[in-house]
């Protein structure tokens, strides 16, 4: 990722903690639940690996091409899983956008210079998670405020709605992040 490494390395944390609060709501006892963080998961980790500054580690040149393989699989997934639900195309269109960064970073001279990419598509990629971003924070607080209020309690970690959009909102908020450093 371009730019300075301190924000590298706090995009890193905020990825990997997102993809480990993931994995945990995988034990989730509904099905749904399950693959939708599974999915997530993948996005966060992926994130992480990708935001680790340039200065730091440079990947080696078959790492782009094996990432926007992965990626590119999981919009493959995220395609079919849509059938059954249209929420799915976001997802098909976060596993895009890594596969847009991958191919992009995959071209670019050094790792550590920007000015790559095709101005109008990471426009329109900027655009998208930004309202995604701001759609999912209107969407964060209502929860919030209910979820304090009512229940017995029990909820498991997989199974509560507020903690699964603020991991939806923090990844949004670093594929920005990371749309802008380009």
């Amino acid at each position: 990722m371009h730019g300075p490494a301190s924000s590298g390395w706090l995009l890193v944390a905020l990825c990997a903690a997102t993809g480990a609060y993931c994995l945990a709501r995988m034990r989730s006892g509904t099905e749904g639940q399950r693959g939708a963080a599974g999915g997530e998961a993948l996005m966060g980790f992926g994130m992480a690996a990708m935001a680790v500054p340039a200065a730091v580690f440079t990947p080696p040149p078959w790492a782009w091409p094996v990432y926007a393989a992965v990626f590119g699989a999981a919009g493959v997934h995220a395609l079919w899983a849509a059938r059954s639900g249209a929420h799915h195309l976001h997802h098909l269109v976060g596993a895009g956008a890594m596969v847009y960064m991958s191919v992009v970073m995959a071209g670019s001279p050094a790792h550590g210079e920007g000015g790559s990419g095709v101005p109008l598509l990471t426009g329109a990629l900027l655009l998208y998670f930004a309202g995604y971003v701001l759609l999912t924070g209107v969407r964060l607080v209502p929860v919030a405020a209910v979820a304090g209020g009512g229940g017995d309690g029990r909820a498991g970690w997989g199974d509560r709605p507020e903690l699964a959009r603020a991991c939806r909102l923090s990844m949004g908020i670093a594929m920005v992040t990371m749309l802008l450093t380009l």
